[in-house]
């Protein structure tokens, strides 16, 4: 997995966020994700959310898109996630 993640330190996302998105995962829903990559630029896509996971304290998004391949972003890239 690239690992989208961003510069600088890892910013907490609300509790009702993180939860959302656990639903989303639980019902098997699809998600119009947009997010901010390293670089800066926002980039946005449909995706599949597969897992919530954390690592070096930092929680993120694993995620499945339409071509079927999985990578992950850090979940404090995450600039607007609607449910489809």
């Amino acid at each position: 997995m690239k690992g989208k993640q961003g510069s600088g330190d890892y910013q907490p996302v609300d509790c009702g966020f993180h939860s959302e998105l656990e639903l989303a995962i639980m019902h098997d829903r699809r998600l119009t994700i947009r997010w901010q990559q390293a670089d800066g630029a926002a980039q946005q896509q449909s995706l599949k959310p597969i897992d919530l996971i954390t690592r070096q304290h930092q929680e993120f998004l694993v995620y499945e898109d339409e071509a079927g391949q999985r990578d992950e972003i850090r979940l404090d890239n995450l600039l607007q996630v609607v449910s489809l």
